[in-house]
């Protein structure tokens, strides 16, 4: 299986792009009710924090989610064995499997009225002018522009039917090269869009 490692903050929702395709021969009237979520990465904690986002994204009254760190411990390898086991214990009709194909990173300097430099007058003293006319003595301060940080991503979700173990479908999503956010935006830009994406074409409800 492939690996997740997932970089801090990226972008807000804007700027997503998903794709989506059918297995060849797959029956597109399906639906599925109970659905494993498995984050692919050798991180436990940042799996377990992706499972729990994309879980918030999916679950619905007609949806259950189960993220897979609710039932393997760090201990255990995201090996078939274990996936299948975890299915089993928690009656699961479908899993999503989601891996990272790339990241990048970069930064830039000014780019926006946020945090391009700075410059104002300070007074440093009052001084008297000709005709008695008070001057104030300035110096010009300046501050140097800000970096920001920008991130993409990359990610191929797939969803498996627990009936036969075979791929049903896929969803390809990436993020555009965006100021850096929070994780939690992060997390949000990868995971709304891609769970909006299996309701439109009706894996789930």
């Amino acid at each position: 299986m492939g690996v997740l490692a997932w970089t801090l903050g990226l972008c807000g929702c804007a700027g997503v792009s998903v794709n989506s395709a059918w297995q060849d021969g797959a029956a597109r009237n399906q639906t599925f009710s109970k659905v494993l979520v498995v984050g692919v990465s050798p991180d436990y904690d940042l799996r377990c924090n992706f499972e729990y986002a994309f879980a918030t994204q999916l679950r619905s009254q007609a949806t259950t989610v189960l993220p897979s760190c609710d039932s393997m411990t760090p201990k255990e390898p995201l090996t078939r064995a274990n996936i299948e086991r975890v299915i089993s214990s928690v009656h699961a009709d479908a899993v999503l499997t989601t891996r990272l194909v790339s990241a990048t990173a970069g930064e830039s300097q000014g780019g926006t009225w946020d945090t391009r430099g700075d410059s104002r007058y300070k007074a440093t003293d009052i001084g008297y002018a000709v005709y008695g006319v008070p001057v104030t003595e300035v110096e010009l301060q300046t501050a140097a522009p800000l970096k920001s940080f920008t991130s993409s991503v990359h990610v191929v979700t797939k969803l498996y039917d627990t009936r036969d173990g075979k791929v049903l479908y896929t969803l390809d999503t990436t993020t555009k090269s965006q100021d850096v956010d929070s994780t939690g935006a992060t997390l949000a830009a990868i995971t709304a869009p891609t769970a909006d994406r299996l309701r439109r074409d009706g894996l789930i409800r």
